[in-house]
C-alpha cells in the first residue's frame, strides 16, 4: 500500500493542483468523504464546499463548485467548475458576492427560477468566505 495519494484538481479553465498528499476530504454529493492511501476506487459526485487535504502535517482548503471526484490506484483525481485554494479567495469580492444574493432573495419567491441561482450564489460565497478564513495549520 502507497503512503501517499496523489491529488490532481482540474477545472475547464486550468489545472489547480498537482501534488503527492496524505489524505483528502470532499464535499460528496451524500456527505464528507476521506479519502486515505489505499482506498478502493470510487467515482462519485461533488456539491458545493470545502474539500481539505494534508501534506506533510499541514492543512490545506479549497473552496470547490460542483464536480467529480475519483480515486483509483492512490491517484486522486478531481474535476469541478471551480477550485479556490484558501489564500487565492478574495474575500472582499466573495463579502459582495453574498450581500447581492441576500438582497436578491429578499425581493424573489421561492417558486422563480432566479430564487434558486441566488440560493446557490448564496451558497458559493458562504463557503468561499468560510475557507477564506481557514489558514494552513
Amino acid at each position: 500500500m502507497a503512503e501517499k495519494l496523489k491529488l490532481e484538481m482540474v477545472t475547464p479553465y486550468k489545472r489547480v493542483l498537482a501534488t503527492e498528499v496524505d489524505e483528502v476530504t470532499a464535499p460528496g454529493s451524500i456527505g464528507e468523504l476521506g479519502i486515505l492511501p489505499g482506498h478502493t476506487s470510487l467515482l462519485t459526485t461533488l456539491n458545493i464546499g470545502a474539500l481539505h487535504y494534508r501534506q506533510d502535517g499541514q492543512t490545506f482548503y479549497v473552496a470547490v463548485n460542483w464536480g467529480y471526484i475519483e480515486v483509483e490506484d492512490d491517484t486522486v483525481t478531481v474535476l469541478v467548475e471551480t477550485a479556490e485554494p484558501s489564500d487565492q479567495i478574495d474575500l472582499e469580492r466573495a463579502q459582495a458576492a453574498l450581500g447581492r444574493a441576500e438582497v436578491a432573495m429578499k425581493t424573489l419567491s421561492p417558486d422563480e427560477k432566479e430564487y434558486k441561482i441566488m440560493e446557490t450564489a448564496l451558497e458559493r460565497a458562504l463557503i468561499r468566505i468560510q475557507v477564506a478564513g481557514k489558514v494552513k495549520h
